[in-house]
């Protein structure tokens, strides 16, 4: 690792410590409500909140406030997919998680596709937000959507989909996302379709995300990506962002959830 200058709810308290023994630490409650944070994850394409779990499980045993949203139309939320359902939509999810739950401080952590997200967030909750991490994702500028700025391979699956007047696109298998083996078959059984709209629908940017004090970008380098290689580049160059690598596929809180989890907490 290199280092450079609605809701799932995961509460404190009794069951976070004494899971704490099968994930290899004890905390201490004094210390773990004196050092609390919130974190809000947000998942990308195809995901849903249940992706989070073993990050999620970690960042409670260490004492912080964990919330999960799953967006809407994906994951236990699937059943609501429409061809109606947009990117501001998926904004809309987050911001009503920080509104009616009255959060504030939180680091905002988006994967893939969630950078998109999180960048919408920012827009219009700036004021509840303490860090970003962009974790393997996009960090668009205003007026750029997934289907033209993702990886030639996505653009072209989004664009046929388009095309024929799909509303909906199949996931990606977790193999090309270069997920590790053993966990390829439950990746692959908990991925369900994806809204269009969403990809194709234009980044509204002013600079809501750049007056954000503490900006993180992870890079998972074991998955080959062209756009996430040249957000590293340019962020590393960047002196209001630390960029970080894991040596691991392109859904790292699945891969590597304890050097992650650990990546966030620095984060925050």
């Amino acid at each position: 690792m290199t280092t450079r200058r609605q809701t799932r709810r995961t509460f404190l308290g009794g069951t976070a410590l004494m899971g704490a023994a099968a994930l290899g630490g004890r905390v201490s409650p004094v210390a773990a409500q004196a050092n609390a944070k919130t974190f809000v994850l947000v998942h990308g394409a195809w995901h849903g909140g249940w992706c989070w779990r073993r990050v999620a499980d970690r960042l409670t045993v260490k004492g912080h406030k964990v919330f999960t949203p799953t967006m809407t139309g994906l994951g236990e939320r699937s059943h609501l997919l429409d061809s109606k359902i947009g990117l501001a939509t998926h904004i809309t999810d987050i911001v009503n998680v920080i509104k009616w739950e009255g959060l504030t401080d939180i680091v905002l952590v988006g994967h893939s596709y969630g950078g998109f997200i999180i960048t919408g967030v920012a827009e219009q909750a700036q004021g509840a937000i303490a860090s970003m991490v962009f974790l393997e994702a996009f960090v668009p500028e205003s007026g750029q959507s997934v289907a033209d700025t993702a990886s030639q391979p996505t653009r072209d699956a989004i664009a046929k989909m388009v095309a024929a007047g799909e509303g909906a696109i199949k996931p990606v298998s977790a193999a090309v996302f270069r997920v590790n083996e053993k966990d390829r078959p439950w990746v692959d059984a908990m991925c369900t379709p994806h809204p269009i709209a969403s990809l194709t629908d234009k980044a509204v940017v002013t600079g809501a995300r750049e007056r954000i004090a503490k900006k993180t970008y992870i890079r998972a380098k074991g998955y080959p990506s062209v756009p996430f290689d040249g957000y590293q580049t340019r962020l590393t160059k960047a002196a209001e962002w630390r960029v970080h690598e894991l040596p691991c596929g392109h859904d790292a809180m699945v891969d590597q959830p304890a050097e992650l989890t650990d990546l966030l907490v620095s984060a925050a």
